[in-house]
């Protein structure tokens, strides 16, 4: 029997954060291609080590895993948090999109473009909704 979570982001975000906290290296979560892209995001920003989907065979559902970091080697994540929720949209122009930890940090921005960095967002002009926050 599957869970519905009402927030599947928050879900990802979250079970990212707990494997930090238990220093778990790694991380498996249902699929979908918002949560997909999220981690390429991740992985490009160079704050996980690496992420693949899997299907065991036709009847099974999809799953995306996360390698936050290599055994034996600190994780790059120290936070994660989610900014926008499904009841409390938070939505940016590209002049308010703000700077996380004085551009140390990073906001991610699901923008009519797709998802993107917020310094991606800045540089194209465009705003969006503001997905999470991670330093």
């Amino acid at each position: 029997m599957s869970t519905i979570t009402i927030d599947p982001i928050a879900d990802m975000l979250t079970r990212i954060r707990n494997a930090i906290a238990v220093s778990k290296n790694e991380v498996t979560l249902p699929y979908s291609k918002f949560k997909e892209d999220l981690a390429k995001i991740l992985k490009d920003c160079q704050l996980i080590e690496s992420l693949e989907v899997k299907q065991e065979d036709k009847s099974m559902y999809k799953t995306i895993r996360i390698e936050i970091n290599k055994e034996q080697i600190n994780p790059r994540i120290t936070k994660i948090d989610r900014i926008s929720t499904p009841g409390r949209r938070v939505y940016a122009r590209s002049n308010k999109i703000p700077k996380i930890m004085n551009g140390r940090g990073l906001v991610i921005v699901s923008t009519s473009y797709g998802l993107m960095t917020g310094s991606e967002a800045i540089k194209k002009g465009i705003g969006g909704e503001l997905i999470c926050k991670v330093y």
